[in-house]
């Protein structure tokens, strides 16, 4: 049972065009967001520091999005024509599990109404 939770929260600017849609729809179409990434991660019990995870920890993942995904096109980046903010939710839990097992869920939004989650 999870009793800690910590959240940061990433920004960054890129395009997608979602292909696989029919070409009348407005996201078939080349276009752009202000993405925001939020990671949660979660722990039973804090470490020795008093933490779940110490948020400069987290200074990877900054790089990372600003590397490869801050001003670039989603679908050259990640190979493909289908980079919805599910994806890429997805795409981020998957790396930041690996290098921080407390990951437990991330959001993307494209919009500041609207979000995506992955939580496994």
């Amino acid at each position: 049972e999870v009793e800690f939770r910590i959240t940061k929260e990433f920004h960054f600017s890129a395009s997608h065009q979602l292909t696989r849609l029919p070409a009348e729809h407005q996201c078939a179409r080349l276009h752009g967001h202000n993405y925001v990434v939020e990671v949660e991660l979660s722990a039973v019990t804090l470490n020795g520091d008093g933490f779940v995870r110490d948020y400069h920890e987290l200074v990877p993942l900054k790089h990372y999005i600003d590397e490869s995904f801050d001003h670039r096109h989603l679908n050259d980046t990640l190979g493909h024509g289908q980079v919805t903010a599910e994806y890429l939710a997805k795409h981020f839990y998957d790396w930041c599990k690996e290098r921080l097992p407390e990951t437990s869920a991330v959001r993307v939004s494209e919009t500041p109404k609207t979000w995506a989650e992955y939580r496994p």
